[in-house]
Parts: C-alpha cells; structure tokens; sequence
C-alpha cells in the first residue's frame, strides 16, 4: 500500500527549473538552425555561419601563435650578439609567413571552401594581381628576397638614393622602416632596395673609413700640416686606432688654383660609424684648431684685377655722364 502511494515530489513538478530542460532543448535546436544557415552554396562550396564562425576562430588562433611565436624568437636574439638578432628576425618573419598561410588554408576549408576549389581563388588572385594588386605583390616578393639574401638586415645602418642615413628597424612585408639619427621613421618600400642602389656601411663590419678635406696657402710647411692633422685625429674619440696598420694618415690630394687640397684620413669607431654629420663636424672643429695652434692658414679665393689703361677709363665714365638722361 505504502509503495503504491506516490510521494509529493513524484506528482509535483520542481517549484525551481522544473521547465529548464525543455527550455535547453528548445534552444539547442534554434542555436543548430542559425549555426547550419547556409551563406554560400553553389559550385561545391557550403559556407554556413557554423563553419565561418569555426574559420575566423581559426585565423585568431593562428594570429595569436604567430605573435607568441615571433616574440619568442626576438627575445631568444636579444640575449645573444647583435648577428643572432638578425637572424632571429628572419626566422620569425618566414616562420611568421609560412603560419599565416597554413592558417589561411586550414581556415578556408574548415570553412567550407575545398582545396579543388582553391583554384578559382588563383584566379581571383590573378586578376587582382593584374588590376593594381602587383605593386603589392612586387613589394612582398621584395621583402622575402630581402629576408633570405640577408644582404639588408635590421640593424644595419644605409644610406639611400636620395642621401638619407639610417638605420634599419623593421622588413615588414609591404615596406622597410628606416630610423634616421634625428629619430625620423621612413617607410621604404621593399622593391627600391631590390631594383635602386643602397649603401649598406654596415654589410661585412661596423667599422670604416673617412675622409675629411680640407685646404691651406701655398707656401705652408707640409710636415706641418701633417702633424696638425695628426694632433687633430688623436684628439677626436672616434678615431678607431693611432697606430698600426688604421693609424690616422694625412694625404696631400691636388693642387689647387689658390690652395693645396689635403685629407685627413681616419679609421673610425663602430659607434661613430652610424653618426655621419655628427663625425664629421668633430673632426672639421678639430682641424681647425689644429690649424689655428700652428698658424696656418686656411685660404680663401682671391682675385686680381689690373687696369692697363686709366685714361680709357676716365674718358668712359665722362661719356656716361654726358648720355644721362635730359632734366
């Protein structure tokens, strides 16, 4: 008798959430029903907002990792020389690539695309290529000839076609930025340094040479001259080394219409290397000094004029003054 009573809370459904159940399931279908909502459907391809939602989480994760992973890669470079930076940001940029367009494929076919169908988006990229895309395409082919012939690496400092000194910060891949010493960004794009000329200074070593002109009288003593030059590179910091096979040398260049043409020839530092105007401006400021401790001197062009003849003057000037104009 006992067993066949039903108990209150068999009867009576739960006073909290006894619809829940029914709700969830009502809802799990109608979330089915918008996730399965084709967008594209033709020529093979079903594109529904499931599978675009599932690509685009896809293309995050993959930017995420290529982050992870490119930071991973500059750290690992800046605890060693400054040689093991470069090439750890060449890695992190192809690895970089190479992520990127496994994402984008994985992406596109979780999607919806099939990979037979990826050649109708070849060919889409060739029409873009022919419409105004190939400049971009030119600069990112650029950049990867860059990254792999490692003949410009970050770091580097150049000197462009249009004589702008920097140093090289960051190959991205539609165009090089380039920090000049007065800390000025310029963006480059990347098929100027494959196609035009550059001046890497820093290609094989840091360090190089710099010639500095400068000119005296005729008549001055030249070993005079030689031992102000001399005074002039010892007393410059940059100045790499006063002896040995890079000692400082002075150079007797030409002879002038007023003045003799020397150079002071240096071996410089490889911090000073990167400070082009900044070196020279020390070194011309020494040489002067230099110049000026010894008495030589520094000649200006002059010119002589000789008059053979003052009468014929005299009669000209009175001619002029009689042609005046009439009051």
């Amino acid at each position: 008798m006992a067993a066949a009573r039903a108990t209150p809370l068999q009867d009576t459904p739960s006073a909290s959430g006894g619809d829940a159940p029914h709700s969830v399931a009502g809802a799990f279908p109608k979330l089915n029903e918008i996730l399965g909502f084709r967008l594209i459907d033709a020529s093979g391809i079903q594109v529904t907002v499931g599978t675009l939602l599932a690509g685009i989480l896809i293309l995050v994760a993959v930017w995420v990792l290529t982050r992870i992973v490119g930071r991973a890669f500059l750290r690992y470079g800046a605890r060693n020389q400054s040689t093991h930076h470069a090439l750890a940001y060449t890695a992190s940029r192809i690895t970089n690539y190479l992520l990127l367009i496994v994402g984008v494929l994985v992406a596109l076919a979780v999607a919806g695309v099939p990979m037979s169908k990826f050649g109708l988006f070849v060919g889409a990229l060739g029409v873009g290529l022919g419409f105004g895309l190939q400049t971009i395409f030119n600069n990112f082919v650029s950049g990867l000839i860059i990254l792999f012939e490692r003949n410009l690496k970050v770091g580097d400092f150049v000197e462009l076609a249009s004589g702008v000194h920097g140093t090289v910060r960051d190959i991205q891949i539609r165009a090089t930025r380039i920090t000049t010493n007065d800390n000025i960004d310029i963006l480059v794009p990347n098929s100027e340094f494959v196609s035009a000329q550059l001046v890497n200074w820093t290609l094989r070593e840091a360090s190089r040479r710099l010639h500095v002109p400068f000119k005296v009288a005729y008549g001055t003593d030249k070993a005079m001259v030689q031992k102000a030059g001399l005074e002039a590179a010892a007393a410059v910091p940059f100045t790499q080394s006063l002896d040995g096979l890079r000692a400082p040398q002075v150079w007797l260049m030409a002879f002038d219409e007023y003045s003799m043409s020397f150079a002071l020839v240096v071996w410089l530092t490889a911090d000073a290397t990167k400070r082009v105007r900044g070196v020279l401006a020390a070194y011309n400021w020494a040489l002067h000094d230099a110049l000026e401790k010894y008495g030589i001197e520094i000649p200006v062009p002059q010119r002589e004029v000789r008059v053979r003849d003052w009468t014929a003057l005299q009669d000209q000037e009175a001619r002029n003054q009689n042609d005046g104009p009439d009051d």
